[in-house]
C-alpha cells in the first residue's frame, strides 16, 4: 500500500496562497444562531475547576459539579433552560450509578439553586454574561436575569481570559452586587475555599488559570499534580536511603 502524504490526500488543504486566507483569529468561532459554542479554553478550564473543587466542609457524594449542563428553571416554561460554563450545587446527592447520572438540572425536582455558577466570557454573550441586555418579553430571561432573580445564585463569578479579568458578584437582597477580590481570591465561607486566578501550567499549557484553594491559601492540587508530588517524595526517599547506604530495593 502507497502512503500518501496530507498534500496529496487533499490538495486543498495546502493552497499555494494560503497566507492570504484568513486565521483562526479572523475567521468567526461562534454564529447568531449557535452562540456560546465553547472552544477550547471552555473545555479545559472547566476540568481544572471541576478537579480543585475539594470541600472540606461537604462529602464528595453530596454535591453537584458541572459544566455546559443544562438547569432547567421554570415550571411554566419547562423547556427554558440556562447552560452555564461551570456550577456547584450544595446538598445534592451524587449518582451512585452510571444509569443514574443526571441527563440536566431540573431545579423544580432538586429544589435547590446551585451555590456558585462560573461563565467564561465570549465575545457573542459577554453583554448578557454581564447584566447588560434588556428583558426580551418575547424571549426567556438573561443569564443575568435568571442567577440574580429566578435561581438567586449566591455567587456569580465571570472571567475573561483575553483581559485576565476575574469578577464576582455576591447576592444581597434580591440583587447582585460585585465583590472586592484581594489578591484575585474571592473567599466561599460555605464551600470552605478559595477561588482564585493561578498562574502556572494546566495539561501542558501555560495561562492564568481559575482554581480553587484552602483556607489558607494552598492551591488544590489536580491528580496529576498529587501523583507528581508522590513520586518526588518517594524519589527523595529512595535518594535519603542510598546515601545511608541502605539499597531501598532489598527492603
Amino acid at each position: 500500500m502507497v502512503n500518501l502524504s496530507p498534500k496529496q490526500k487533499n490538495p486543498s488543504l495546502t493552497p499555494p496562497n494560503d497566507e492570504n486566507l484568513p486565521t483562526m483569529y479572523d475567521l468567526p468561532s461562534e454564529f447568531p444562531e449557535e452562540s456560546g459554542l465553547p472552544d477550547l479554553f471552555h473545555c479545559v478550564q472547566p476540568v481544572l475547576l471541576s478537579q480543585t473543587c475539594r470541600s472540606p466542609q461537604y462529602p464528595r457524594d453530596n454535591y453537584l459539579v458541572a459544566s455546559d449542563f443544562n438547569i432547567y428553571y421554570d415550571r411554566q416554561h419547562t423547556l427554558w433552560h440556562k447552560r452555564p460554563d461551570w456550577f456547584i450545587v450544595l446538598g445534592v446527592d451524587r449518582a451512585r450509578q452510571q444509569q443514574d447520572l443526571r441527563l440536566s438540572y431540573v431545579i423544580w425536582q432538586e429544589r435547590i439553586s446551585p451555590y456558585l455558577v462560573i461563565e467564561l466570557l465570549s465575545p457573542s454573550t459577554e453583554a448578557e454574561d454581564l447584566g447588560q441586555t434588556e428583558r426580551d418579553p418575547e424571549r426567556p430571561p438573561t443569564k443575568w436575569q435568571v442567577y440574580e432573580q429566578i435561581l438567586q445564585v449566591p455567587y456569580y463569578v465571570i472571567y475573561d481570559r483575553y483581559e485576565n479579568q476575574f469578577r464576582a458578584f455576591h447576592l444581597q437582597g434580591n440583587s447582585y452586587q460585585t465583590v472586592p477580590l484581594p489578591d484575585n481570591r474571592l473567599w466561599l465561607e460555605e464551600l470552605g475555599l478559595s477561588l482564585g486566578l493561578w498562574q502556572g501550567e494546566y495539561e501542558g499549557i501555560e495561562g492564568l488559570w481559575l482554581r480553587f484553594c484552602d483556607r489558607e491559601g494552598n492551591w488544590i492540587t489536580t491528580p496529576n499534580e498529587q501523583a507528581n508530588l508522590e513520586r518526588e517524595r518517594a524519589d527523595r526517599f529512595r535518594q535519603l536511603l542510598l546515601e545511608n547506604g541502605i539499597d531501598p530495593d532489598i527492603l
